[in-house]
């Protein structure tokens, strides 16, 4: 019954959203999550989600339009979650484990790490069943669905949306069957962002073979989105850098794309010794298009009592083309220091991105 009325409800939100306000503004972000771990080392692309700013999660599985003062939903595919294919959290929890940011350690040990993700459990996650596990080194669990800032740095991409397009974006998801198609190679979690994006930007993220072996990775779904925000002055793409909390683990490495990962890894050794001119080819692709920048200099740095970048609306601001002519001429713009979370920094940031 709770189904059916969260599917009539989102039906409804897009009926009136698409005659009353179709550009009524939202914004999302797509979630650029660096690897970390001994599985991070073997497989070095990462994990990406997307965070919906206006979209909540009525159930861990059924969406709904946010209520005033209410921060938006984490959405992803994951692997072993009782067989669902994509999860929905609320974003301070995704992140932080927690719903009281203020509760977020500076610097995490193991023991504080576990004690906020088993309480986060214990209060919102046991609807999953008691047949899903926390996970281990060897397979994920419910624990993949909190606290990911204590494992690795994310880089958050936002980009405008219109209310319209999520409540059509809910409607569609809470009306599909959640049921998990999960493959490593060309059903993971980039393969689920790629499908998301192509719903609000239809046919911009394709497959790619270079560099990327014809597979999905995190970071080539964030470059095409900043390509087209390029493009596309209007989607207003901008970086942010939401740190790792110190402390529970070492710190995460760099997003790596398929053929960046062969030559900069012991992967390279092997792959010569069999086939020197794959190899040749493989090395030419990763000069060429596989080492592409995402990241600017000093993007605006986020901490978990200052995530406002993300929760509110972004205010009209320059595009993307109007900035980099703005900076060739002036230099740096000096930016707003992140007072608030584990790594309260001072900077300045490039508003010119790396190409």
């Amino acid at each position: 019954m709770r189904k059916n009325s969260t599917f009539v409800f989102a039906l409804l939100a897009f009926a009136f959203f698409a005659v009353f306000c179709p550009n009524c503004r939202a914004q999302a972000a797509l979630l650029l999550e660096e690897p970390y771990g001994f599985f991070g080392a073997v497989n070095p692309t990462g994990h990406t989600a997307i965070y919906f700013e206006h979209i909540c999660a009525e159930t861990l599985t059924q969406l709904r339009p946010c209520r005033p003062g209410e921060d938006g939903a984490v959405i992803s595919r994951y692997q072993g979650i009782d067989d669902y294919d994509w999860i929905a959290v609320p974003l301070v929890p995704y992140l932080y484990s927690t719903t009281d940011p203020t509760a977020v350690p500076e610097h995490a040990d193991h023991a504080a790490v576990e004690r906020l993700r088993d309480n986060y459990h214990e209060s919102h996650l046991e609807s999953l069943g008691p047949h899903v596990i926390e996970g281990n080194f060897f397979h994920g669990g419910w624990s993949e669905l909190v606290g990911v800032a204590y494992e690795r740095r994310i880089y958050a991409f936002r980009f405008n949306t219109t209310a319209a397009q999520d409540a059509a974006f809910m409607a569609r998801m809470n009306a599909a069957q959640n049921t998990s198609h999960f493959d490593l190679l060309f059903d993971n979690c980039a393969d689920f962002a790629r499908d998301t994006m192509n719903f609000y930007f239809p046919g911009v993220f394709s497959r790619s073979f270079f560099p990327d072996a014809g597979m999905t990775t995190p970071k080539q779904i964030a470059y095409k989105l900043v390509r087209y925000g390029r493009r596309h002055p209007d989607v207003d793409v901008k970086v942010f850098e939401i740190p790792q909390v110190p402390g529970y683990r070492r710190m995460s490495r760099s997003n790596k794309s398929i053929s960046e990962s062969l030559m900069t890894t012991g992967y390279a050794i092997p792959l010569v010794a069999m086939n020197p001119y794959l190899a040749g080819g493989i090395f030419v692709d990763y000069l060429v298009r596989g080492r592409y920048h995402l990241i600017p200099k000093h993007p605006e740095v986020l901490g978990p009592t200052n995530l406002s970048a993300l929760t509110s609306p972004a205010a009209p601001s320059q595009n993307l083309e109007s900035a980099d002519l703005r900076t060739a001429n002036e230099g740096s713009t000096e930016i707003r220091a992140s007072s608030a979370g584990p790594a309260a920094i001072n900077a300045k940031r490039n508003v010119n991105a790396d190409e």
